[in-house]
Parts: C-alpha cells; sequence; structure tokens
C-alpha cells in the first residue's frame, strides 16, 4: 500500500516536533515509532513503512482538543482500552485530516499531560 504523500509530510513534520520537545526520545515497541518522555509514551506514531495506514494517537486530557480531535474524519477513541484515559487515535491520509500545525499541538497537549513538571517549565521557558 502507497503512502500518501501529505500524510507522509504530516508524519514527518508531527514526529520532528515531538522528538524536539525536552527530554523526548523515540523507541520502536511493538515494532512502532512512539515518543516518550521520563520513559511513558505521549504519542504512538505506528509505522510508516505503508503495512498500516498513517496516523498518531495522543492522550488529550483538554475535553474541548478530545472531543475536537474525535471529529477529525476517521478518528476514534484508542484501543487496548486506551480511550477510557483519553487516548484518540488520527488517521492522516483521511480526506479533511487535520493539518500538522493542528496535530503538533495536540502532540504538545499530550506531552503536558505525561511530562513531569521540570520538563514542561523548560518547554514554556522556550
Amino acid at each position: 500500500m502507497a503512502v500518501p504523500r501529505n500524510a507522509l509530510r504530516k508524519w514527518e513534520k508531527v514526529r520532528e516536533f515531538a522528538l524536539g520537545l525536552p527530554g523526548a526520545a523515540e523507541e520502536f515497541p511493538w515494532g512502532e515509532t512512539v515518543a516518550k518522555v521520563n520513559k511513558k509514551v505521549f504519542v504512538f506514531l505506528g509505522t510508516d513503512d505503508g503495512s498500516y495506514p498513517l496516523g498518531i494517537t495522543v492522550k488529550l486530557k483538554d475535553e474541548s482538543a478530545h472531543a475536537h480531535a474525535l471529529t477529525c474524519p476517521g478518528a476514534e477513541p484508542a484501543g487496548y482500552g486506551l480511550g477510557k484515559s483519553g487516548w484518540v487515535s488520527i488517521p492522516l491520509a483521511e480526506k479533511g485530516a487535520p493539518a500538522a500545525e493542528l496535530l503538533c499541538d495536540w502532540v504538545e497537549e499530550s506531552y503536558r499531560v505525561i511530562a513531569p513538571k521540570r520538563l514542561i517549565a523548560e518547554l514554556d521557558g522556550r
């Protein structure tokens, strides 16, 4: 399955943004790309090899951000019970998928939910 170029560009921007946050690290559990802070995942980036549709999964505690994310085409509460904790899976290749800027805002929101206070303070100081 070919990966749509615009979806791949968004994915790359989101990945680069996530890894630029203070203390962020990239890992590959389950053959999937994730960004972690303090050993905890703050964004699931899936795979970019075309084996699954490109998408991201973020934790959104802010009710309006969470509701907004769920209105995106194809978006749904994350599987494995993660949806109950505010995790939302957002496909990137759907027509009308969110712009990279909005996705990065959501990644930052997810990071702020999970990162320790000292790293959030570092981010706010930038």
